[in-house]
């Protein structure tokens, strides 16, 4: 089914997307290191083999999404892996986003049915795709995606979630080198992601007893 609205190179987007029947796909701390490295993989279009053909003769690896490499399919801003689904944010250099997405999904497909024996579909639907009009909406974006394991309450503190780059933000010099983020305080960025955890926790609530 064809996207309502055509991908745009040099727009921001938020990504995401839900395992079938939110299944834990990414329980295991493997697998969610192994879904960020496809993620870094084919977000290099110098890297043309296949993932799975690139491991027969190199080992897993994972550096940081947040480091670009030369000829990058999307800039990442920010991003965080749950367990049943995943939040990127980043800005396209192409208008090949699909086929990026497209690629890193069915790897990760392969590599979990062959795992763990099973077969058919492992995403709920296709990836969900939001475009970031305003400086204060990307703002918000990267919170809610930092703050989602604090508001799914698995842990008490974002930066306690290892497999998100909100300790880049806080820790690290992310805040200089994304220039797309406004704020470049760490401890400023820290405060306006932290203030928002119990809001979002009982808002989460709310809509759960809403729905049930």
């Amino acid at each position: 089914m064809k996207r309502k609205e055509p991908i745009i190179a040099d727009t921001i987007y938020h990504v995401c997307n839900k395992s079938i029947a939110n299944y834990g796909i990414f329980q295991l701390d493997q697998n969610k290191l192994r879904f960020l490295s496809i993620l870094e993989y084919y977000n290099n279009l110098d890297n043309t083999a296949k993932y799975s053909d690139f491991l027969k003769t190199n080992p897993l690896q994972y550096s940081n999404l947040l480091i670009r490499p030369k000829r990058p399919n999307v800039r990442f801003i920010a991003y965080c892996i749950m367990i049943d689904h995943y939040h990127l944010l980043f800005k396209t250099t192409n208008d090949r986003l699909s086929n990026y997405l497209g690629q890193v999904e069915n790897s990760y497909s392969h590599y979990f049915n062959l795992k763990y024996n099973r077969k058919g579909p492992l995403w709920q639907s296709r990836f969900r795709l939001v475009r970031i009009r305003t400086n204060e909406q990307l703002l918000h974006t990267s919170r809610y995606v930092h703050i989602n394991p604090t508001t799914s309450k698995l842990v008490t503190k974002p930066e306690n979630w290892k497999y998100s780059s909100y300790n880049d933000y806080i820790n690290d010099d992310a805040l200089k080198t994304i220039k797309e983020i406004s704020i470049e305080n760490p401890n400023h960025y820290k405060s306006f992601c932290e203030d928002r955890i119990d809001y979002q926790q009982t808002l989460k609530e709310i809509k759960s007893l809403l729905l049930e």
